[in-house]
């Protein structure tokens, strides 16, 4: 039987609300992870909307940061992500699928930026984008974009998935796309490989004038090995999607 001193919920119970609050200011005092967490739960307490507004507001904090995030700030980094992803789906989406939707695309976005700024350890973050595409799976099925918005958004996704952040996007959306969304996205994709056959570019032309034309040709080569990697993830899938569509 646990002592009645053991921290758990239920015996922080006896403290009583006031009390209970002026501890939270306590701990939260110098913490920065913890207020943000603190506001987000005042915020979805007054409504999801509120909520939403918070997190959009992080996010957009987060996207503009520029310091490098090294192995002493990945944890609290960490957290405030985790912070992010579950308000998006515990305070947002029950409420208002929508925007939850357009939350957690914007938060997926922040992949690319935010790795290139980890200074170590980047694979830790990496998994926080991970949990966060395995939630779009049950966002996309009760938001219910159109058909065109999916695949297009999809389509855009995979082809910024330069750090894997992407890597079961398909298999993640394949119920709510079903079979012919999939067999769309595949058109869209050997259709942007056959539009993108990169010319090469000599060491002579990049010395004379080409500066910015190669870094083109290095980005479209870049992308072309994503599509070529999502199409066989697609070519999987497909095996065994469902015969609905999107």
């Amino acid at each position: 039987m646990a002592s009645k001193t053991t921290l758990n919920a239920k015996n922080l119970e006896v403290l009583g609300t006031e009390r209970l609050a002026q501890l939270l200011i306590e701990i939260s005092t110098g913490n920065a992870a913890a207020k943000r967490k603190l506001r987000l739960e005042l915020a979805g307490a007054q409504s999801p909307k509120e909520a939403g507004l918070a997190i959009a507001k992080r996010l957009t904090s987060i996207a503009n940061a520029k310091s490098a995030i090294t192995w002493k700030s990945r944890k609290a980094f960490i957290e405030d992500l985790q912070t992010q992803r579950r308000g998006i789906v515990e305070q947002v989406g029950p409420h208002d699928p929508e925007q939850a939707l357009f939350l957690i695309w914007r938060f997926m976005g922040l992949a690319n930026p935010v790795i290139e700024r980890c200074q170590s350890g980047d694979g830790e973050v990496i998994e926080v984008f991970h949990e966060a595409c395995g939630d779009l799976g049950p966002l996309v099925a009760a938001a219910k974009p159109s058909a065109e918005v999916l695949i297009d958004t999809t389509f855009d996704a995979l082809c910024e998935n330069t750090f894997s952040q992407y890597d079961n996007l398909i298999l993640t959306l394949s119920p709510t796309l079903g079979a012919k969304g999939l067999e769309r996205l595949r058109q869209r994709l050997e259709g942007f490989l056959e539009q993108t056959g990169v010319t090469a570019i000599t060491a002579e032309r990049i010395g004379r004038q080409a500066t910015a034309e190669y870094m083109q040709s290095i980005s479209e080569r870049r992308k072309q090995r994503i599509a070529r990697s999502a199409l066989l993830e697609l070519a999987d899938v497909q095996g065994e999607a469902p015969a609905g569509a999107v």
